[in-house]
């Protein structure tokens, strides 16, 4: 039987590997079993055997010469196909690029984590071109969220492998992207934490991108304190800062009352009702409040269109006018090209706007933490969202919906999960802070995660 290492957190393998009870390549092997052997084989893209023991002998030959590279030596991380990995094609969930010419080098935060001891096992399946917040591809087959017990539910996207490889114990710690929401969501949908970072904190070299005013990156694991650690690394620091919770009592929540709650489950707004509770108990302070700027985000979308789709339009047009759309998953082609419709005049007007929206919310909340649902409904059945376009569409945008709000105001946000919601499904709980608070949020969210979970930190 192979050992579950995958389903430990990055603390728990790390002690293993640490004190030698456990040896990188074995960790390795074992992993790689439990991939291959694991009846979900959408989950992965490819998985990167001869690396990943390369990888690890290298890291067992550095712990028995005592030259360990820290708390990340020998733990096996799964990235998300649309970061560089040397000697392949990246292929971003899409058909039409297998065939593109192999990355030349890693992606910058690749080899960040590469130089921390980490060893890459594989790449985890996505949205195509990370365009869906939903995590179904017609190509390489749609991860099923392994939270789901009654029938196969989507893992969130558009890092639906990652979220997924997680979930199911594949690996402790899978690395996404996040443009609207696609760490987040499949975090909450799979019962993970999920931390986008503040656009900009990593290098983004080498990473597929989607739209480059809003993408940025960040893990999917089990543990808050396990995001803090692979979050120096991604950095490229050789030794992880000291974020120690938060006084509890020093926590200024702001709750949100307009927008991210319209139409969301009462199994969703129960469980993070429940969590405000427990945080209020301990001496957290909540004010909630109305962000007109979540409603003017809104209407500047019904008005101009997305800033995601101008962007992506723009990456996509010359693709899309060829034969390549005809090999692209439809809905992809069909919410790109609606990037056409945006013209030069528009998309100045968004930018400006966002640049007046971030300053005017920054004002408004301060060094406050933000808190609501990560997403206002839990994991829905793939079957009905593949049969049905308009369902397809209508849900993606109510997924999206209270992420994308982040996004757009340049935030940072962590996803913890808070219980569950209807079918005993995930439901997220978002802490949000502005633009460059990630270590503030980092520590409030070890904080309320001890609270939330009920373990300590």
């Amino acid at each position: 039987m192979t050992k579950s290492f995958g389903a430990m957190s990055i603390a728990q393998l790390s002690v293993l590997i640490q004190n030698g009870a456990a040896d990188p390549v074995e960790v390795t092997e074992a992993v790689l079993e439990g991939i291959k052997a694991h009846p979900d084989q959408s989950i992965f893209t490819e998985l990167l055997a001869e690396r990943a023991l390369e990888e690890a002998k290298a890291s067992s030959a550095r712990l028995k010469a005592g030259r360990s590279r820290g708390l990340l030596e020998g733990i096996p991380v799964a990235w998300k196909d649309l970061f560089d990995i040397k000697g392949r094609a990246t292929t971003a969930g899409s058909k039409v690029l297998r065939d593109a010419p192999v990355a030349e080098d890693d992606a910058a935060v690749v080899t960040a984590l590469a130089q921390a001891g980490m060893v890459a096992v594989g790449c985890t399946n996505m949205s195509e071109f990370a365009f869906s917040g939903l995590g179904i591809n017609p190509h390489y087959g749609t991860p099923h969220n392994p939270r789901g017990k009654d029938e196969p539910r989507i893992p969130g996207g558009s890092s639906s492998g990652a979220g997924a490889a997680v979930a199911a114990g594949l690996v402790p710690v899978a690395i996404g992207t996040d443009t609207g929401g696609s760490v987040r969501i499949p975090a909450a949908f799979n019962g993970l934490v999920g931390y986008k970072a503040t656009r900009g904190r990593y290098p983004m070299g080498g990473v597929f991108p989607l739209a480059r005013s809003l993408d940025s990156l960040g893990p999917l694991c089990r543990t808050v304190q396990d995001t803090v650690w692979v979050d120096a690394a991604m950095r490229g620091l050789t030794a992880a800062p000291t974020i120690t919770p938060s006084s509890l009592r020093e926590l200024d929540l702001v709750i949100p009352d307009n927008v991210v709650f319209d139409g969301a489950e009462a199994g969703v707004v129960a469980a993070f009702e429940q969590s405000v509770e427990w945080l209020i108990a301990e001496g957290a302070s909540v004010t909630r409040v109305t962000i007109p700027a979540f409603d003017e985000i809104l209407a500047l979308m019904g008005k101009y269109g997305s800033l995601v789709t101008a962007e992506a339009f723009a990456l996509h047009r010359e693709r899309l006018a060829g034969p390549e759309a005809d090999q692209m998953d439809h809905r992809v082609v069909q919410r790109t090209r609606l990037g056409q419709t945006i013209t030069m005049p528009d998309y100045i007007a968004i930018i400006e706007a966002r640049e007046r929206l971030i300053a005017e919310v920054n004002r408004m909340v301060g060094d406050s933490i933000i808190a609501y649902p990560s997403v206002a409904h839990v994991a829905p059945p793939i079957a009905a969202l593949e049969a049905n376009d308009d369902l397809f569409f209508a849900t993606n945008g109510k997924t999206l919906r209270n992420t994308m709000l982040g996004n757009f105001l340049d935030w940072c946000g962590v996803s913890i999960p808070c219980g569950t919601g209807d079918a005993d499904m995930p439901v997220g709980l978002l802490l949000s802070a502005t633009a460059g608070r990630d270590e503030a949020l980092l520590a409030a969210s070890l904080s309320a995660e001890a609270v939330i979970t009920g373990d300590s930190v």
